[in-house]
């Protein structure tokens, strides 16, 4: 049963950003051995509320109170001193430090004057036993998949005990195992007293893990509930207030011909932890949705970055509208009319010292510039506006920082860069990781229409229900081979996991 005196109470939080209203009068509240589910829209709010939480920011209205006694922290490290810790939805991590000084930045531990590096790797490598996950402490964190990297930043926060502990989407790129054990650690810590406060537009991890649930949308407090007087519909509802369809859509229709074509596509190892690619066969034909399952370490990312001339291919073929193609860099592969939209957004897609607008325009200069290479601000304005409408965009404007906006609205512009080009293949490295019901939808949609349109479309992602709904056929991979094709109808979960662990089961035997 748990103890209903609050530990953290918010009341009235206002904040804002420029012109732009984020937070409007909020009230909320979470007590001890709870996990509290904060749901809602990209852009509802739920960050900025937890980020003034763990004084990320200031400059609000209202108050906090912990353990009844009024706070106001001037930055994370006094919110941590009084034992509120957050895991951000977007790394903060030092790429070239190892896992062990990032476990410990600014907390490392000494032997007189020098850093006690020793100590400090033997508790990673107990936390990382904890948590499951066979992580070296003394890796350089540049070097690791991003789906570690993000169990580097939970075990970072879980080092040092915490009254009142943050997750912000911390499954975004974790496998089906990671995800369990993560599942196990949160319960552990409700038994010990942890106010777990978790962030997800994942309904079916709220309805996993969590006690309560508090929705917010638009910045105002929409409803608060516990788990079990709630559906998820109605959930849902409260998110984006409209009923969203069921994410069902029809089979393509009668496939054009084939527009991207693998013979025998090997590819080796192009770091540690990167699995290698060996011998796919593969076809994505005109109007086609192609999906790529997997587990965590299967080859997907890998797949499409072979297709898109970022990493070598060792051996095999490639046809594109069947003529061979041999790409020696990103250029070559975008010239021939292939778009990659990648899995990291801050790494490797948006620029964030940049513009909606030049995010937007930045691949498409050259086509958009006159005489004497000076770009025509009338075409790139005119270009930017059909872009921003076309994905429903949501900025202040063209010239609005690309980093004012939601997650999911920067994911829309990274994606609304690369129509821009017009491709013929359009690679989608987990489209919707971190992105809201609503924002999904839209998405889906506009793949959809893109296929109507003749476009084939190749779509990594580690929601088996989003490959089920989206996808005419789904391509499945276990250690770098290729170990089913699925049509549409034919395809199921259990099937889709029995083709992803074939290998693995075989080692285990």
């Amino acid at each position: 049963m748990l103890d209903e005196t609050p530990r953290l109470r918010m009341e009235g939080i206002s904040k804002s950003f420029g012109g732009v209203q984020a937070l409007r009068g909020v009230d909320f509240e979470a007590v001890a051995g709870e996990v509290h589910a904060v749901c809602g829209e990209n852009g509802a709010g739920k960050s900025t509320l937890m980020k003034i939480l763990a004084g990320v920011l200031g400059g609000y209205e209202g108050r906090v109170l912990l353990e009844g006694r009024p706070v106001r922290f001037t930055g994370p490290r006094e919110a941590e001193d009084a034992g509120i810790r957050i895991i951000h939805q977007e790394l903060n991590l030092v790429p070239h430090l190892t896992v062990a000084a990032n476990l410990f930045l600014g907390r490392e531990r000494r032997k007189g004057l020098f850093l006690d590096d020793r100590a400090m790797e033997a508790a990673a490598e107990r936390m990382f036993g904890e948590l499951g996950t066979p992580i070296d402490p003394r890796a350089r964190v540049g070097s690791l998949r991003i789906g570690d990297q993000q169990m580097v930043e939970i075990a970072k926060a879980l080092l040092f005990d915490a009254a009142v502990l943050i997750m912000d989407e911390p499954t975004s790129a974790l496998s089906d195992a990671e995800v369990a054990r993560l599942f196990r650690v949160i319960a552990d810590l409700r038994a010990r007293g942890t106010t777990v406060l978790y962030i997800s537009h994942k309904m079916n991890e709220v309805f996993t893990i969590a006690d309560r649930v508090t929705v917010l949308r638009d910045g105002r407090l929409v409803a608060r509930a516990r788990r079990e007087e709630v559906e998820r519909a109605q959930v849902v509802r409260w998110m984006v207030g409209r009923e969203i369809a069921a994410f069902e859509f029809e089979k393509s229709g009668e496939l054009g011909p084939p527009l991207l074509e693998l013979r025998g596509l090997t590819q080796r190892a192009t770091g540690p932890g990167r699995p290698a690619l060996s011998g796919i066969d593969l076809t994505l034909r005109a109007g086609e949705v192609l999906g790529v399952a997997g587990l965590l370490g299967a080859g997907r990312t890998e797949l499409l970055e072979a297709l898109f001339g970022a990493v070598p291919v060792a051996s095999g073929e490639i046809r594109l509208k069947g003529q061979v193609v041999r790409f020696r860099s990103p250029r070559d592969a975008i010239r021939a009319g292939i778009a990659l939209v990648t899995e990291d957004r801050k790494a490797l897609g948006l620029f964030p010292d940049l513009t909606v607008r030049e995010n937007i325009t930045l691949v498409e200069l050259r086509r958009l510039a006159g005489l004497g290479g000076v770009v025509r601000r009338g075409a790139e304005r005119r270009a930017v506006e059909t872009a921003i409408g076309r994905l429903g965009i949501k900025t202040d404007g063209p010239e609005a920082p690309v980093t004012s906006l939601s997650g999911g609205n920067q994911q829309k512009c990274v994606i609304a860069r690369w129509l821009l080009t017009e491709p013929l293949v359009l690679l989608l490295d987990e489209p919707t990781r971190g992105i809201d019901v609503g924002a999904k939808a839209e998405i889906y949609a506009l793949m959809r229409r893109l296929a109507g349109q003749g476009m084939g479309i190749v779509m990594t992602s580690s929601e088996l229900p989003e490959l089920l709904a989206v996808c005419d056929r789904i391509a499945v991979l276990c250690e770098g081979r290729l170990t089913a094709v699925l049509d549409r109808g034919e395809a199921t979960e259990e099937r889709i996991m029995e083709a992803a662990t074939r290998f693995l089961d075989r080692a285990s035997a």
